[in-house]
């Protein structure tokens, strides 16, 4: 079964997957004029710049969550195990060239996901409640209208629902619990009962709110405390960096041979492995994380969607370029190990017993934020399958996955999780594209406002 799912990945990721992908990205990259790069000041000053004003907020526009709480629960969901597992996963078995991959995903995905937040926020919807529901598979079913706008929107909305499942329920909770066992010899069954227990207080007597508020709170020190952790690694081992960066060019245009622990891949394989944990990290892609942006306070689609690229530029080029430096320059990628636990190993060649304490510390708070944070997308397919009121029942199964999960073999989670991954790439992705002028509308709208 486990050789069946592999094959199912491999097939999926191949190069038709690449082409979409790469190819979307492009072409919105080249209709708005290089926008991600030419104007990334303009992005900095409409995200970071305005997140804290205050006195915006009364003029931000309809919505639940402020954008700073909008970001932070976006960012919790994004900057998870991917960051930490996936990278390294992704280098034990595509080689040192699968990072190349991960920045042209980003840099293509950024335009991307640009796109799937300002399509979100043009085609939301005010529930009953009161609350904001929004994402691929509602633009899908308005914006592309009729009964391939039906059909698309029920298969994204399975997709993500499954999706859900995978990532949130079975890869950061076993993420969680592994490092945990692995660092401070906690059970893995108490990990997962401790988690689903905190959870449920959150979340069920919270709602989106409690969850903006609680991933405000932890995801900048999470951010800062890895951040520092890898710069140290990074730092110690400064001579290696250009070996490093030169391997990480050379093999993903060429085979990387068999060296110590690590089996050689080839250019198919570095560039499958690397795109798809560039893409399972970032989400750019998967319009999952626009199903948090549709709830947000904006007073445009566009103004949100620069969000989406600011996400993608720090989840990827910062947080993954340095888990990636950190394990490839401190010499462990080929020693055989994988996932979490390669990470650690990095971690602890410069920091010793105290560095694996930090690290794990901060995976903890990674992998959670992300948990948290997927419930809103949870919700949101819930809510669209099943409709508004199946949500108060249906949330109680959210909580159910993670005590199985915990025990669970590495190797098929993230299988599991790259097979949902490319299913619901393909319905938003096609959707994307027939939308895109749409977008364009809605970005020189918006362009002529900032001129004006």
């Amino acid at each position: 079964m486990f050789d069946k799912l592999v094959s199912i990945t491999e097939f999926l990721w191949g190069t038709p997957l690449m082409i979409l992908m790469v190819g979307v990205g492009l072409y919105l990259t080249i209709g708005t004029g290089f926008f991600q790069i030419r104007r990334f000041g303009t992005v900095l000053k409409k995200t970071i710049g305005e997140v804290f004003q205050k006195e915006n907020e009364s003029t931000r526009g309809e919505g639940q969550l402020k954008p700073y709480q909008a970001l932070s629960t976006v960012l919790a969901g994004t900057v998870g195990s991917g960051n930490i597992a996936g990278v390294a996963a992704a280098i034990a078995i595509g080689g040192p060239g699968a990072v190349f991959w991960m920045w042209v995903i980003a840099l293509v995905g950024m335009m991307t996901k640009m796109a799937e937040v300002s399509l979100s926020v043009a085609y939301r919807k005010k529930g009953a409640n009161s609350e904001y529901y929004g994402g691929p598979m509602h633009y899908i079913r308005e914006g592309l209208g009729g009964g391939l706008g039906k059909f698309l929107g029920g298969f994204y909305a399975v997709a993500l629902f499954v999706l859900v499942v995978t990532d949130a329920c079975f890869v950061q909770t076993n993420t969680l619990a592994t490092s945990a066992q692995e660092t401070f010899g906690l059970p893995l069954l108490v990990s997962g009962i401790v988690l689903v227990a905190i959870s449920i207080f959150i979340i069920v007597l919270g709602g989106v709110e409690r969850i903006g508020d609680v991933c405000g709170k932890i995801v900048p020190p999470m951010c800062i405390l890895y951040i520092i952790g890898s710069l140290g690694v990074i730092l110690v081992n400064i001579g290696n960096v250009p070996g490093a960066l030169k391997m990480i060019f050379q093999y993903a245009f060429a085979p990387m041979p068999a060296v110590g622990g690590f089996a050689g891949s080839t250019m198919a394989l570095a560039m499958g492995r690397g795109a798809s944990r560039g893409i399972f990290s970032n989400e750019a892609g998967e319009g999952t994380a626009a199903t948090v942006h549709a709830t947000a306070q904006t007073d445009h689609p566009i103004h949100q969607g620069m969000y989406g690229v600011l996400e993608v530029f720090i989840d990827t080029i910062i947080i993954c370029t340095l888990t990636a430096l950190s394990i490839i320059t401190s010499g462990v990628w080929s020693s055989g190990s994988t996932g979490a636990v390669l990470t650690l190993e990095a971690f602890r060649t410069v920091w010793g017993k105290w560095g694996t304490y930090i690290l794990c510390i901060a995976i903890i708070l990674f992998t959670y934020s992300s948990y948290l944070g997927f419930f809103v997308e949870y919700r949101t397919s819930t809510e669209y399958l099943f409709g508004e009121k199946a949500i108060k029942y249906l949330q109680w199964f959210f909580f159910v996955p993670p005590i199985i999960a915990v025990t669970m073999p590495i190797e098929a989670i993230w299988s599991l999780a790259d097979m949902a991954v490319g299913f619901i790439v393909i319905p938003n992705m096609l959707a994307i594209l027939l939308l895109s002028k749409k977008f364009f509308q809605l970005f020189h709208e918006y362009m002529d406002k900032m001129k004006k």
